[in-house]
């Protein structure tokens, strides 16, 4: 499997926008059942900018690669007046464990593995607004590789799955519902949000894609009455570097959740699927609630 995927900075720190752009572009694999195997640097720096900062670009990416048990084994530069970071990466994974969009079937329970909201804080970041611990959550999250759940997804016979990025959940959602030809059902109050979002929210810090994401696909999702305009937002908020969408067949949800558990590993249990087709949102809690997991407003990782 062979991807691509970079972007401009989404917050300060030089080493951080490295690691946080090799994980979401490392987050395409993953989402296919690939593990990493080698990638490639693709960059644009201003020329004016000091070396010791691209560096720290580089550090971050190249780090956060050999996390994942890979090499960087070249790439290519060229000047831009606006920095851009990100990587080809290849990955492998056995034709019968590749996970696919178009195989969710009606029944499944749809697992998150990170919570959402980083578009909004990103934009607070940016707008100047933001609180320090709340960016230090966000930074935790979007560092993380989503490689802990892959494993146990594929020996629950998973064989459908997204990453959450830039298309929002709900965009990201549609394009596995459409593809697997099922409506999905949402339950709000069980999505994991990172603290602070709803907050940002309030304040009206939502990037441009959030807004688009709202406008291309409004139309097809059906909110419960009781949600408000920000929790609608917040739904089609654009993510850089989320977590899994994951599409696990309720026969084999008990024994998911015991790995999942055991190995410490975030998910929670969000909706399922169903027959139709299109996105309803409801403001009650899943039926099942996600055991051994914190508040992910309280969950957050070292940077």
């Amino acid at each position: 499997m062979v991807t691509v995927d970079f972007f401009t900075p989404v917050v300060d720190d030089p080493y951080d926008y490295g690691a946080i752009a090799a994980a979401n572009a490392l987050s395409d694999l993953y989402a296919m059942g690939a593990l990493p195997a080698m990638t490639l640097n693709v960059a644009a720096m201003p020329g004016s900018l000091p070396a010791d900062i691209v560096s720290e670009i580089f550090r971050g990416g190249a780090e956060k690669v050999r996390e994942a048990g890979a090499v960087v084994v070249g790439g290519h530069t060229i000047q831009d007046d606006e920095p851009k970071y990100g990587l080809v990466a290849v990955g492998f994974v056995d034709a019968d464990k590749l996970l696919t969009k178009a195989g969710a079937a009606v029944g499944d329970v749809l697992v998150l593995t990170k919570p959402l909201g980083t578009g909004v804080t990103t934009t607070a970041l940016k707008n100047g607004t933001a609180q320090e611990s709340d960016i230090s959550q966000a930074v935790g999250w979007m560092k993380r590789l989503n490689d802990d759940v892959l494993p146990l997804a594929l020996a629950a016979g998973v064989k459908s799955a997204t990453d959450v990025t830039g298309f929002s959940l709900l965009g990201h959602a549609m394009e596995l519902a459409d593809a697997s030809g099922v409506g999905l059902r949402f339950h709000l109050p069980s999505i994991p949000f990172l603290g602070g979002a709803r907050r940002y929210a309030e304040a009206g810090n939502f990037p441009g894609g959030s807004v688009e994401n709202k406008m291309y696909l409004s139309e097809r999702v059906q909110f419960e009455g009781t949600i408000d305009e920000y929790n609608q937002h917040l739904l089609f908020d654009a993510q850089t570097s989320g977590g899994l969408l994951i599409a696990v067949p309720e026969k084999n949800l008990d024994v998911f959740l015991e790995q999942a558990v055991s190995n410490a590993a975030p998910v929670w249990l969000i909706g399922s699927a169903e027959e139709g087709d299109g996105i309803r949102v409801e403001d009650r809690p899943f039926e099942r609630e996600t055991p051994g997991l914190d508040d992910p407003g309280n969950l957050w990782f070292s940077t």
